[in-house]
């Protein structure tokens, strides 16, 4: 009998009329013993293979007919199989097959083989299994080397990294997006800039990337054009025009185009740009799926605290005065100044009204993020300044403008920013045999990521990319494993846990890359007038006591892998890079973890759980539930969600992780329905008091409306 490397080897279920929606829908029952319905998921996911994954499988006798077929028919890449021998490539699908694994969730099958797995051309027969999808992307990542795409298979497979998204759904296939998760584009004064903005916007978000923008250059509504008053229509209409743009274009139907917007609080259209998110906002203005962010200093901070006037400032003065444009300057440092300059025209609105208008848009949209500017650029290693964030609003690099002749080509082409993202999933990493090696991979695994990315359709990030080689290792699972751990979520021994965690991951991050540079003999653009160059960025790891101060955490340590750098440990790092450098400009950004926590058994990102059974809605098949991830009947108590737990908790965990964080942290902040636009404004200063860097969502809990909870509902108990 020909081998068969795509057999399942899943066990036949006693009954097979069983439904695997049914069965899932029994997770959120309690049993006659008042027990959520665990098994009933486990039995789904299983059923869900045997009912419709196994008969809609194209099945292929052997490893080399499948492959011959997929790269014939134009599915796979060949130069990616070219590469390796083909007895390397058969022992590698080997490797990833032995794990024997199974999805332990309903939602986890069910999101693989919906948005990741490769289909037939009409979409109606799978061609690969996890297995398959993991091992091409082992050997797209691995570049013909087999030894790193072996430990590259061995982290996927037993759920330590996992690519984000437009990595592990692209990578290998011969029709597919780019395998780059985010890009960040300034726009800006003038119409060359905006025009290529928007072009920019459409090329990569057809190509699967979410893609932000700065507005902060642009002159607002009524400034004058050529000397001529009131001329300028501000902000508003490149937004409406950007908000088209991510409409039209997505990635061949598979992933929907999402942009964001970001705006310095101190640009005279801040107020309208909050606007456009109101609920009763006209339709003329009105911005329904692009995102807004907003960029805050400390000065606007210090005026609501004194109740001062805050006063915008003309980006069209700024930069005929300055020679810069308004994102390159301080506005901390030089509001003062400005205010008295009579060159530049301002107006005031109240500071605390601003705030409180920020809270109520929050309160009708969720948006916009905030990026707290001076702590970002306070914490940022990289000569420059950091002027806004991503879609996501981890993203925090430097970036540098372009210019352009009149026919729209460059005459300087600038750096704008990309990043590829990929998680370890900590309770996995915590039970790995050798940490060190697991991030390593991953910073390797990113790094081919950014290497073989030259998006020639935008210049600006091609450039940047080859500058920066910047990557964004990201982490998730937090609450999964503290409560497997029975510790709770915003405890004094699971921040003590956070930090030594991301010292561990920092440490090691750094070393990887400063290795990569060393064998290559590369460094990133820059690195010579970098904190990492001059020693400064060590300084903290070396003066400072960095042990862990609880027993608990000490406990968790000893049962793993992770090796606490001492302060000896950080000295000799600092010499390595100081003498051979790091080939990577940007290294960690913790995202917020969607999808891919599903398909990895995963808490989203490092904040706590929504709800111990979580509601998802995923097409026609409609909801579908999520158990979180190490939950039994026996551990609940450390399942609080994310509304209980509160937004001091939260912010005290990011705060202990932003610490060892190059980029920034994708924070979203949970509130009961009693909340209060003063409440919401007190997080802010929490927050910002606390050194975090950027706010993602603000959620909301909607109760259930009284009389329509289901008795015995699990998701319905708040």
């Amino acid at each position: 009998m020909a081998e068969n490397l795509t057999d399942t080897g899943l066990e036949v279920i006693s009954d097979p009329e069983l439904d695997y929606h049914a069965l899932n829908a029994q997770l959120n029952l309690y049993d006659s013993d008042g027990k959520i319905q665990f098994d009933a998921d486990r039995k789904a996911a299983r059923q869900y293979f045997l009912q419709h994954v196994n008969q809609n499988t194209v099945f292929f006798h052997d490893l080399e007919e499948k492959l011959d077929y997929l790269v014939e028919e134009g599915y796979y890449e060949a130069e990616v199989l070219h590469q390796y021998e083909f007895a390397q490539i058969k022992a590698l699908f080997k490797q990833a097959y032995a794990y024997k694994f199974r999805f332990p969730t309903f939602l986890g099958a069910f999101k693989y083989y919906t948005s990741y797995t490769l289909k037939t051309f009409d979409g109606k027969r799978y061609l690969e299994r996890f297995e398959d999808r993991v091992s091409m992307v082992a050997l797209y990542l691995g570049r013909g080397d087999i030894e790193l795409a072996r430990k590259i298979v061995d982290e996927m497979m037993s759920g330590r990294f996992q690519p984000a998204t437009p990595t592990f759904l692209n990578a290998g296939k011969k029709a597919r997006g780019e395998l780059v998760s985010c890009f960040l584009l300034r726009i800006e004064d003038n119409m060359e800039s905006i025009a290529r903005g928007i072009n920019s916007a459409l090329q990569l978000s057809k190509r699967g990337g979410g893609v932000a923008l700065s507005l902060t250059n642009l002159r607002e509504a009524g400034a004058p054009i050529k000397k001529i008053q009131n001329q300028s229509s501000g902000i508003v209409p490149v937004m409406k025009l950007l908000e088209d743009s991510f409409s039209y274009a997505n990635q061949l139907g598979a992933r929907q185009g999402a942009g964001a917007v970001y705006l310095h609080a101190h640009h005279p259209d801040i107020m309208s740009f909050l606007d456009t998110k109101r609920e009763n906002a006209d339709e003329k203005i009105r911005i329904k799926t692009l995102s807004l962010g907003v960029v805050v200093p400390d000065i606007t901070f210090e005026l609501a605290r004194n109740n001062e006037d805050m006063y915008l400032f003309s980006p069209y003065d700024i930069e005929r005065v300055y020679g810069v444009p308004f994102s390159e300057i301080s506005i901390s440092e030089k509001y003062r100044e400005m205010v008295d300059d009579g060159r530049i025209r301002k107006k005031k609105i109240n500071a605390r009204r601003f705030f409180q208008t920020l809270a109520e848009i929050q309160f009708e949209s969720g948006y916009p993020y905030i990026v707290f500017e001076d702590t970002v650029n306070r914490a940022n290693p990289i000569k420059g300044r950091v002027t806004m964030s991503n879609l996501c609003s981890e993203i925090l690099q430097v970036s540098e403008a372009s210019t352009f002749n009149e026919d729209l080509t460059f005459s300087h082409v600038g750096k704008d920013i990309s990043c590829n993202l990929g998680s370890l999933n900590i309770a996995q990493a915590m039970d790995s045999h050798n940490f060190s090696q697991s991030v390593e991979t991953a910073i390797r695994a990113l790094t081919a990521v950014s290497d073989l990315s030259d998006i020639q359709a935008v210049p600006s990030v091609a450039r940047g990319n080859r500058m920066s080689h910047a990557i964004g290792l990201g982490q998730m699972n937090l609450h999964g494993y503290l409560a497997r751990e029975r510790v709770m979520y915003g405890s004094e021994e699971a921040l003590d846990f956070t930090n030594m965690y991301f010292l561990a991951v920092a440490f090691e991050a750094i070393k990887a890359s400063c290795l990569i540079a060393r064998e290559r003999g590369i460094r990133f653009d820059g690195f010579e007038d970098s904190q990492y160059a001059s020693g400064e960025y060590f300084k903290k790891y070396i003066e400072g006591d960095w042990t862990p101060k609880t027993q608990r955490c000490r406990e968790l340590l000893a049962a793993s892998s992770i090796r606490i750098p001492s302060r000896k440990d950080w000295e000799d790092l600092a010499a390595d890079v100081a003498q051979y450098g790091m080939y990577n400009q940007n290294l960690q950004a913790i995202p917020p973890t969607g999808s891919i926590s599903y398909i990895n058994n995963s808490t989203s990102s490092i904040h706590p759980i929504v709800s111990r059974i979580e509601i998802r809605k995923e097409g026609k098949i409609g909801r579908v539930y999520y158990p979180a991830p190490y939950m039994t009947n026996d551990n609940l108590d450390y399942y609080a969600d994310a509304y209980e737990i509160g937004p001091e908790k939260i912010i005290d965990t990011y705060a202990v992780a932003t610490q060892h964080v190059d980029q920034g942290l994708s924070l979203t902040l949970f509130y009961p329905d009693t909340v209060t636009t003063r409440d919401i404004n007190k997080s802010y200063i929490y927050a910002w008091r606390k050194g975090i860097k950027t706010l993602y969502y603000m959620r909301l809990r909607q109760m259930a409306l009284e009389g329509t909870e289901v008795s015995g509902c699990v998701s319905c108990m708040l």
